[in-house]
């Protein structure tokens, strides 16, 4: 009987460990697994943030260009170095960029949430000026000292908010046309009306009102882009040609405009529909001046806070645009044209994705093809003033200027495709501020001869052609010839000031010429 019983009980205590271990080895019911789902509301690319109701899509491109006789962004030999010839110039400058952009869509009550953000990361080398030991102070520019070896610098250009038809953060003003600077062209410095491709801080606010009619209002900040120069006309004169380029082909030095008090007050009606668009747009502009006492480089000095200021003057511009679109050339094809007029708002005009340029060329040096011994400059300006105590009326006067700029687009066939393009700017100054400008210039070029006559009016124009190849999808090479012509007010000739690293030589006021190209290949993604 013991036999049996430990039998018994030995088998039954084999059948526990035996259920045991099959009740521990039963599966357990896993986490449903959240798998990235293609959102399709908001067109291709997008997908849903697992465990969200919010689109993501990310994109971006890779781009590398070389500018030869001119600089990075199609540049051309306009100033500085380049402009003057010397030998310090570059006679090609290249880039290489990767941009990188997130977009985020959530619908709700109130409509779509869009944040939008685009970051650069690149290297380039220096810009118009090199390492000229003659300008050490200001060269390398800030991010020039980042294209080192190794180096490279991150920009920020879109970052921004969009909720219930406002837009907040760093976008395209409210004044822009939807193709900013760029009607037909691979260039960032096609002049003749705005560009703020690369944003400006902003709110703004869009209604629709049906059949592609819409309506913006915006406030934009200044300081940062929408700002040419305020010249203190008794702030300091610069001897030579080197210095006439390097502070603003003027004679005078420095910014004397004060700090930002009002945003800039923008907007635009648009008509946008199947056969193309059409939009005016207008903008309201504070041209504020720092102090009558200055020293060279528009600097303070001891006693300018008692010396007074100008008082603040209040411009503007507005812009009339249009795009024609299925013209019977071919499928694809279009025209954009726009025209600005501005009176204290010249970066309207005076335009570029990057500060505006002052100019300054050299005829018979290399790159330049203008007469030898020849010389054309203009400074760009939103206003000037001379204090009373340096013998002006202490008024500040808006510069005024209007321009145009335009593109006509064809396509070839899927593969190839061509623009045309150009634009010319115009800047005018009014009797007393060309009065107070050929005073302060005089001591910078005092050798005038008998046909001399100053006058600070300038025009800029520029004529250019981009073909582009696009073997695959998202990949395309281009070229892109430019000829860009400035002409000057001033007349004669004259000896201007010593000015190192040019010989003191007699230089007649001529039109100057140059031309660049710039070869590009971009990968988007």
């Amino acid at each position: 009987m013991k036999m049996v019983k430990s039998l018994v009980l030995g088998s039954a205590a084999g059948l526990l460990a035996v259920g045991g271990a099959q009740a521990a080895d039963l599966p357990i019911k896993a986490k449903p697994v959240e798998y990235v789902k293609i959102c399709s509301l908001y067109g291709a690319g997008f997908f849903y943030i697992p465990g969200t109701d919010t689109c993501i899509k990310l994109g971006g491109y890779l781009r590398v260009d070389t500018t030869f006789n001119g600089s990075i962004y199609g540049q051309p030999a306009w100033s500085a170095d380049l402009g003057t010839g010397n030998r310090y110039r570059d006679d090609f400058a290249s880039r290489s960029r990767m941009a990188l952009t997130v977009d985020t869509r959530t619908a709700t009550e109130y409509g779509v949430v869009r944040t939008f953000g685009q970051a650069d990361f690149q290297f380039t080398t220096f810009n118009n000026n090199n390492v000229n030991p003659l300008t050490l102070g200001t060269t390398p520019t800030a991010t020039g000292v980042f294209n080192l070896p190794g180096e490279g610098y991150t920009a920020v250009e879109y970052v921004f908010i969009q909720f219930a038809g406002f837009t907040f953060g760093k976008s395209s003003s409210a004044y822009a046309t939807p193709w900013n600077g760029y009607p037909g062209n691979n260039t960032s410095f096609l002049i003749g009306g705005n560009d703020s491709v690369t944003g400006v801080n902003n709110i703004q606010y869009t209604a629709q009102f049906g059949n592609g009619v819409s309506g913006t209002i915006g406030l934009d900040e200044p300081v940062a882009f929408n700002r040419t120069s305020v010249f203190n006309l008794s702030a300091g004169v610069t001897g030579g040609i080197s210095s006439v380029g390097a502070v603003g082909a003027a004679g005078t030095s420095g910014n004397a405009y004060g700090g930002q008090h009002m945003p800039d007050v923008v907007g635009n009606i648009r008509i946008d529909q199947a056969w193309g668009l059409f939009q005016v747009s207008a903008a309201v502009h504070e041209v504020d001046g720092s102090y009558n006492l200055l020293g060279p480089g528009a600097i303070p000095l001891i006693g300018s806070d008692t010396s007074g200021h100008p008082t603040t003057k209040y411009g503007g511009s507005v812009m009339a645009a249009f795009q024609v679109k299925n013209i019977p050339t071919g499928a694809g094809d279009d025209i954009k044209f726009d025209t600005t007029w501005a009176k204290g708002d010249t970066k309207n005009v005076i335009s570029t994705s990057a500060p505006s340029p002052n100019f300054l060329m050299l005829g018979g040096v290399p790159g330049q093809f203008g007469p030898a011994n020849s010389i054309a400059f203009g400074a760009t300006t939103d206003g000037t003033y001379l204090p009373i105590a340096a013998g002006g009326d202490g008024t500040m006067h808006l510069t005024s200027a209007y321009g145009v700029r335009g593109a006509f687009n064809h396509n070839w066939d899927p593969y190839w495709s061509s623009s045309l393009f150009g634009g010319m700017g115009w800047v005018r100054y009014d009797a007393t501020q060309r009065a107070n400008f050929c005073s302060a210039i005089s001591a910078t070029i005092p050798g005038q001869n008998v046909t001399y006559s100053c006058n600070p009016n300038y025009a800029i124009s520029m004529l250019g052609v981009v073909t582009r190849w696009t073997p695959v999808n998202n990949l395309t090479f281009s070229a892109e010839a430019i000829w860009t012509h400035l002409t000057t007010g001033f007349t004669g000739s004259s000896t201007f000031s010593p000015g190192a690293p040019f010989a003191v030589t007699p230089l007649a006021f001529k039109a100057q010429d140059t031309a660049s190209l710039e070869v590009r290949v971009q990968r988007n993604f």
